[in-house]
């Protein structure tokens, strides 16, 4: 029987990621180090990193616990990798929204509400990238912290942007940039599907707040 290929790095963000959210479950993907990051996602979402165990993974994605050591070296491998994923994911996310954008006040409104409808829609990964952050290892938190550097940075940007062209009133852009950020970061905890706010309603709501926060007009 021929080796499964593994799945492109495009594949697996696809797989962790959809467009619209995902729905859970992991037995139903071929790539079988995706299916065991799937696995481990939904066991992190709901246990806690610290509370799972790979016995836990391994049975989430139909495999033996020495099945998943041949993809990943630990359970904190695991979780680097997820949220390593899951940031670069959200990265590509706003620097697409930011770059399609035809004014810094849009740019804005796109990136902040689709960053909140993204935490939304992907709630339990947005809870595991964003809150499970402690459990990395040093090298791995570094690695990170760089990703989420990124993250600031597209932010950034386009706040200055926006104070040079005159659309925007940011006294102190880096502090601004962190708290439109953790706005949307925060969507991720409290958010409930079913709920009387739908991830739409939260781009909307979340993206108009955004540029009122920084002196523009929603």
């Amino acid at each position: 029987m021929p080796a499964t290929t593994p799945a492109t790095e495009t594949a697996v963000l696809a797989a962790l990621a959809p467009e619209g959210g995902r729905p859970g479950g992991a037995t139903d993907v071929g790539d079988t180090a995706t299916r065991v990051m799937l696995a481990a996602a939904d066991a992190f979402a709901e246990n806690g990193f610290p509370a799972t165990t790979t016995r836990d993974i391994a049975s989430r994605a139909g495999l033996s616990p020495a099945g998943v050591y041949v993809h990943f070296s630990s359970k904190e491998n695991l979780l680097f990798e997820i949220s390593r994923r899951g940031h670069a994911r959200a990265r590509d996310l706003l620097v697409a929204a930011a770059t399609d954008a035809a004014s810094p006040t849009e740019a804005l409104r796109a990136i902040i509400g689709g960053f909140s409808r993204w935490h939304a829609e992907h709630h339990q990964l947005g809870r595991i990238v964003q809150f499970e952050f402690r459990h990395l290892s040093t090298e791995h938190q570094s690695e990170v912290i760089e990703l989420r550097k990124e993250i600031d940075r597209v932010v950034a940007d386009v706040l200055r942007d926006g104070v040079e062209a005159g659309e925007l009133d940011v006294e102190d852009v880096p502090t601004t940039a962190l708290a439109l950020l953790s706005m949307a970061i925060d969507v991720a905890r409290w958010y409930v599907p079913g709920g009387r706010r739908t991830p739409q309603m939260v781009e909307r709501t979340y993206g108009d707040l955004a540029v009122r926060l920084a002196g523009g007009r929603a």
